[in-house]
């Protein structure tokens, strides 16, 4: 048996394979991170906890005995996302499986045996999903109530010029609803200086709502009349050490105020999690160390994260499956299960990237 062999026998017949399943093993072997989602479903399903333990009993067997391949496997699981409850699902799940012949087979007869997922089904929730900018460009989908949306696709054909793509004439005309009168205005980023902390300076301690610093001559003075000082007391400016991150310290309230929610978007521009396109202005302050842990609202514990990733960090340390957001020099980092820190390379603007950047390579 030869190489491509066993890789197709591997995925003939994964069940043996999957009963070790490794996320991060697939993550650090450049598996699509979708494709290694789909892989920990069926592991979950087949060789996870549950307390269907005699079908998921029969569903191995069934599975060896039909030859479904992983592709198979991972078809079946996709189809049965909608259903519930867990009893249906497990009885749909070994109906599919005990279906013989390869993946088109399979596709037809599961027509037949997964219901109409329209049929009973609520309607979808009234959203807005916005996407990554690509060249200057971003793209945003809405769904809402069906005379609305026929209303304005009504409104954004008229006057359409028919020697012209209808779609761009359709963006031009939304623009103009949108920029008319009480409509949305540009963004207004709010500016803000970061200044590195000289090297000659440490923190002392925090004092009232201002940090004190200490000078090697052995004078002591605040932030505040460190900036006013050497960058003019009349600027926005936020200071950051280049280990201990941004200087301003605060531990008394579960909630971060709001200094230090501009200190922690300042930090770093994005959630931490790679990959993640959420802006640090969408997105909530998190506790690194968890507050019910007794993590404290200080600038050292707190991180932008998005409202997704924020729920679904471990925060318990001892805890690896998702992984985890740290504050490493200063910087907040997401950690994998296996303790690699991996940036996000999304939008590296933030303030110590932006300023240490280059002593930390």
């Amino acid at each position: 048996m030869n190489t491509f062999d066993a890789f197709l026998a591997s995925v003939a017949s994964p069940l043996d394979i999957l009963a070790g399943f490794d996320r991060q093993a697939a993550r650090d072997a450049g598996v699509k991170p979708t494709t290694v989602d789909e892989w920990e479903r069926v592991h979950t399903i087949y060789f996870g906890p549950t307390k269907f333990t005699r079908q998921q009993a029969h569903a191995i067997r069934i599975a060896r005995e039909t030859g479904k391949s992983l592709d198979q496997l991972v078809f079946i699981e996709n189809q049965l996302k909608p259903i519930k409850p867990a009893g249906e699902t497990w009885r749909l799940r070994l109906a599919l499986l005990s279906v013989r012949g390869d993946y088109n087979t399979l596709r037809r007869r599961a027509k037949t045996i997964i219901p109409d997922p329209d049929q009973d089904a609520s309607a979808p929730e009234s959203t807005v999903r916005f996407s990554t900018p690509k060249k200057g460009k971003r793209s945003f989908t809405a769904t809402g109530d069906d005379s609305f949306i026929a209303a304005l696709e009504y409104a954004l054909r008229r006057n359409l010029d028919p020697g012209r793509p209808a779609g761009p004439q359709m963006y031009e005309a939304l623009t103009d609803i949108l920029r008319g009168e009480g409509g949305v205005a540009d963004a207004v980023p709010r500016p803000l200086v970061v200044v590195p902390l000289a090297e000659h300076t440490r923190i002392l301690r925090g004092e009232g709502n201002d940090t004190i610093l200490g000078l090697s001559d052995g004078t002591t003075m605040t932030g505040a009349e460190y900036l006013a000082r050497f960058h003019g007391e009349d600027l926005e400016v936020a200071i950051f050490h280049p280990q201990a991150g941004a200087v301003n310290l605060y531990d008394t309230k579960r909630f971060a105020n709001a200094k230090q929610r501009d200190l922690a978007r300042a930090t770093l521009t994005t959630c931490p999690v790679p990959g993640c396109r959420h802006a640090a202005d969408h997105c909530e302050v998190h506790h690194v160390t968890a507050w019910s842990r007794g993590g404290q609202t200080n600038m050292d514990n707190l991180a932008v994260v998005c409202r997704y990733h924020n729920r679904t960090n471990d925060d318990d340390p001892t805890h690896h499956h998702r992984g985890r957001v740290e504050i490493r020099a200063g910087t907040p980092v997401w950690v994998s299960p296996r303790g690699r820190p991996a940036p996000n390379t999304t939008h590296q603007y933030g303030a110590m990237h932006l300023l240490f950047g280059k002593q930390r390579e």
